[in-house]
C-alpha cells in the first residue's frame, strides 16, 4: 500500500465496490490496522449518504478499531461536502491517513459513478499546494472490493471503474468460505492491477497482505500443511515437483532430433510386394472354378 512520503504529510485512501462487498468493514479491518501495527492516527470519512445505515455502520467499525470517524453534519448529506470537511480536519488535527468509505453502486450507475469522479477531484484540489493546479498524485491509493464469489462481473465492474475512476489495486474479501477468488486472476491478467488485501474472516484482526502462494495453493485446492505420503512432504511441494517433471519432460522432447523418414526403396519395396502377394492371392488355382469346368455329356436321342 502507498503512504505519503513527504514528512508529516496526509495519506488519503479511497475506498470503492458494490453493495454487499464487505466495503465497510474492510475499512474498520484496515484502519485497526494502521492504527496497531502501523501506530498511526487514523480518520475514516463517512461519505456513503445514500445507504440507510451506512455511516452507523461505519461509526460501529470505527468505534471497534479505536479510531476516528467523521460523518455528515446535519443538514449536510452530499457525498463530496462531507469529504472535504474531512479533509479539513484530517489536514488541521495532524492525522497520518484519511481513509474515504464510498457509496455502495453497480458500475453501470452513471450518476453515482459520476459522484465518485467528483469526489476524487475534491481530494485533488483540497490536497494541492497550488490551487490553480490540482495535486494528480492523489489519492494515494483507489482500492476497489470484490467478494471472492464473483465470477464475470468483477472482471466487467473493474474494466469499467478503472476507466471512470481511475484503480491501483483490490481488496479480496470473504476468503473463509467456499470461494476461491478466482475472479482477480483475470483481472491481474486483463487489468494488471495487484491484490493488495485480503479478508479472511468476521473478526476485526482478519484482513491479510495479500501472499501469492497461499492464494494459488487454495485455487488448486491444496494445502501446504498437508502431508503426503514421501516423507512427510507437503501438497504443494509434490505438485511444484510434478509440475517440473512434466517441464522437463516436455523440453528433452523438444530436444529430440526427429525420427528418420523410412528409405524409399524400402517403402516401395514394402508396397510392391504386399501389391505382389494380394496378385498372387487373387489368382484362381488350377483345377478348381474358372476354365476347368467339365464338360456335359450328350443325351442319346
Amino acid at each position: 500500500l502507498k503512504f505519503n512520503e513527504e514528512e508529516g504529510g496526509l495519506t488519503v485512501w479511497f475506498v470503492m465496490g458494490a453493495n454487499g462487498m464487505g466495503k465497510t468493514t474492510t475499512i474498520g479491518k484496515l484502519s485497526r490496522r494502521l492504527r496497531v501495527e502501523g501506530e498511526q492516527k487514523v480518520l475514516v470519512a463517512a461519505c456513503d449518504t445514500f445507504r440507510a445505515g451506512a455511516v452507523e455502520q461505519l461509526e460501529l467499525w470505527a468505534e471497534r478499531a479505536e479510531v476516528d470517524c467523521f460523518g455528515p453534519a446535519e443538514g449536510q448529506n452530499g457525498p463530496s461536502a462531507v469529504l472535504y470537511g474531512a479533509l479539513d480536519r484530517a489536514i488541521a488535527d495532524k492525522y497520518d491517513t484519511l481513509i474515504v468509505d464510498t457509496s455502495g453502486r453497480l458500475s453501470n450507475n452513471a450518476a453515482l459513478t459520476a459522484e465518485l469522479a467528483k469526489m476524487k477531484r475534491v481530494i485533488q484540489k483540497r490536497m494541492a499546494k497550488d490551487p490553480s493546479a490540482p495535486n494528480m498524485s492523489v489519492p494515494h491509493e483507489t482500492l476497489l472490493v470484490l467478494d471472492a464469489a464473483q465470477g464475470r462481473m468483477a472482471l466487467d465492474s473493474a474494466l469499467q471503474w478503472n476507466k471512470d475512476i481511475g484503480l491501483s489495486g483490490l481488496v479480496l474479501t470473504k476468503l473463509d468460505g467456499s470461494a476461491r477468488g478466482g475472479s482477480v486472476v483475470a483481472i491481474g491478467r486483463e487489468m494488471g492491477l495487484p491484490v493488495k488485501l485480503v479478508g479472511v474472516g468476521e473478526g476485526i484482526e482478519d484482513l491479510r497482505d495479500f501472499e501469492a502462494e497461499p492464494f494459488v495453493d487454495g485455487l488448486l485446492g491444496i494445502g501446504t500443511s498437508s502431508s503426503s505420503s514421501q516423507g512427510g512432504e507437503s501438497e504443494a511441494q509434490s505438485l511444484k515437483r510434478r509440475l517440473a517433471d512434466l517441464r522437463r519432460e516436455r523440453d528433452d522432447r523438444a530436444k529430440a532430433p526427429p525420427a528418420p523418414a523410412p528409405a524409399k526403396a524400402a517403402v516401395e519395396s514394402a508396397v510392391g510386394g504386399s501389391n505382389s502377394t494380394r496378385e498372387k492371392s487373387e489368382r484362381p488355382k488350377r483345377g478348381s472354378g474358372g476354365g476347368n469346368k467339365k464338360k456335359k455329356k450328350k443325351k442319346k436321342r
